[in-house]
C-alpha cells in the first residue's frame, strides 16, 4: 500500500500566525537583580533617576582653565599661566579624564599642548569655552528613557543602569519550555551507538537554543515512540510548561506517532510547512499550551526551531531579539524550489557568500560550517550570482 504524505503545506508566516491567534503572552513579570536580568525582556519603562554626567566632566587629561586665557597662545608664541589648585585668572588647576572640572572653569586644555616648568605652565594651543568638557546630563537628561518595555536586555543597558542607581529590574518571566527527545533509535549521551543507532544530541541543541533565545529550557528523557508514553509525557509536561517541544516522530512514516497523539489530546493548528529544511512539522495547542513536534533531522530540527520556536518564545515574553544580519554579495548562484521558503547555508569568505548546503537536513556538520544563511523566498526559484542577499547569523 502506498504511504500516505502531506496534502498541502502552509507558508511560514501563515503557520506562525495560526499559532499565535490561539495563545496569549504570558502576562508573568519578576523582580531582578541586575546581574540576574541580562538576557531577558524588560517588562517596565525606566527613566533615568538622575543625570549623567552629574557634574561637569574633564574629556581629557590636562588643565582646567579660564579659555581666555589661553587666547593667542601658539607654538611659537606660548602664553605663560601659574598652576595651583583652584581655577583663577591665569591659574591652571590639573585634571584628569572623568574627573571634576571647576565651575570656575569653562575649559579643559589638553596636558600635550602644555609644557610645565616648576609651578608655572606654557601654553601652546588656544580653546575655545566648552572645548573639552562634558556637561551635566552630556549622555542622559534626568528623566530621559532608559528602557522601553519590552526590549531585551543587553549588557550595555547593564552598564548604563547600574551607573544612574539602578539596582533592580522588572522583568517578562522566562517561559519554562520542556524540550523531550523521541525516538527508539535513540541512544544516551557517553553510550557506543550500534548500526541504526543515533547518539541523542538534538535535546541539548534545542535547550542551548531555547536559553539563548530567553526561555528556561528542561531537556527530559528519550521517549520511545509508542504512543502511550508519548501521551504520558505530554500530559506531565503540561502542567509544569508554558511550552513543550518534542523533537522526533513529526512526520508521516509508520514510526512517527506524535502527530496523532496531538490530535487525540488537543488540536493540531499546522501539519507540514513549505520551508527547506524542516517541511515535517507540527504545531499544536493542548490545554491551551503550545505545542511543537520538531522533525527528527538535527538541520530540519534547527530550522524550525528558528521559524518557530524562537518567535513563539518571543511572543510569550512580549519583545523580539535584535537578529543579527549583513548584506553580502552572492559568489555562487542558489538553487531552490519554488513554494518553498528555503535556508540555505552559507560560508562568507572575502566579502562574498558562498553556498555550502540547500538540502542535506541531516548533515549538522554544514551548519558548524558555515557563518550563517540565507533565506531564499517561495515565490523565487533560486538566487543568481551577484545578487546581494541578506546574511541571517547563527544565534
Amino acid at each position: 500500500m502506498k504511504e500516505k504524505g502531506f496534502k498541502s503545506l502552509t507558508r511560514v508566516s501563515e503557520a506562525r500566525t495560526k499559532l499565535f491567534s490561539t495563545i496569549k503572552p504570558l502576562d508573568r513579570e519578576e523582580s531582578l537583580n541586575l546581574p540576574e536580568a541580562d538576557g531577558t525582556i524588560s517588562a517596565e519603562e525606566v527613566l533615568a533617576p538622575r543625570p549623567a554626567p552629574h557634574y561637569r566632566r574633564a574629556a581629557m587629561d590636562g588643565f582646567a582653565v579660564k579659555a581666555s586665557d589661553t587666547f593667542g597662545a601658539s607654538e611659537s608664541s606660548p602664553n605663560r599661566m601659574k598652576i595651583g589648585d583652584s581655577v583663577k585668572s591665569g591659574i591652571a588647576s590639573p585634571v584628569h579624564t572623568g574627573g571634576h572640572v571647576p565651575d570656575e572653569a569653562d575649559g579643559v586644555l589638553k596636558i600635550e599642548d602644555t609644557r610645565r616648568e616648576g609651578e608655572s605652565l606654557d601654553v601652546y594651543a588656544s580653546i575655545a569655552p566648552g572645548d573639552n568638557v562634558s556637561p551635566v546630563g552630556e549622555d542622559v537628561g534626568k528623566g530621559d528613557l532608559l528602557l522601553e518595555e519590552g526590549t531585551a536586555i543587553q549588557p550595555s543597558h547593564l552598564g548604563l543602569l547600574r551607573s544612574l542607581g539602578v539596582e533592580k529590574l522588572n522583568v517578562a518571566t522566562k517561559p519554562k519550555v520542556k524540550v523531550i527527545p523521541t525516538g527508539e533509535e535513540l541512544v544516551s549521551p557517553g553510550e557506543e551507538p550500534g548500526p541504526g543507532e543515533t547518539v541523542q544530541s538534538n535535546g541539548l541543541m534545542i535547550s542551548s537554543c531555547v536559553r539563548r533565545w530567553g526561555g528556561d529550557p528542561e531537556e527530559r528523557e528519550v521517549l520511545s515512540d509508542l504512543p502511550e508514553d508519548l501521551r504520558s509525557a505530554l500530559n506531565r509536561s503540561l502542567e509544569e510548561s508554558d511550552a513543550i517541544v518534542f523533537i522526533g516522530g513529526s512526520s508521516v512514516g509508520r514510526r512517527d506517532r506524535i502527530v496523532e497523539v496531538l490530535e487525540e489530546e488537543g488540536e493540531v493548528i499546522v501539519h507540514g510547512v513549505a520551508v527547506q529544511p524542516g517541511k515535517p512539522v507540527a504545531l499544536a495547542l493542548v490545554n491551551e499550551t503550545p505545542v511543537l513536534a520538531l522533525p527528527g533531522y538535527p538541520v530540519a530540527a534547527l530550522a524550525d526551531a528558528y521559524f518557530f520556536l524562537k518567535p513563539l518564545i518571543e511572543y510569550l515574553v512580549g519583545g523580539e531579539r535584535e537578529q543579527k544580519t549583513a548584506t553580502v554579495e552572492l559568489k555562487k548562484k542558489i538553487s531552490s524550489k519554488l513554494g518553498r521558503l528555503s535556508l540555505v547555508r552559507v560560508k562568507v569568505e572575502d566579502g562574498g557568500a558562498y553556498p555550502i548546503r540547500v538540502a542535506g537536513s541531516g548533515v549538522l556538520s554544514s551548519v558548524t560550517r558555515s557563518d550563517g544563511f540565507v533565506l531564499v523566498p517561495e515565490e523565487l526559484e533560486g538566487i543568481a550570482v551577484g545578487k546581494s542577499v541578506e546574511l541571517h547569523y547563527w544565534r
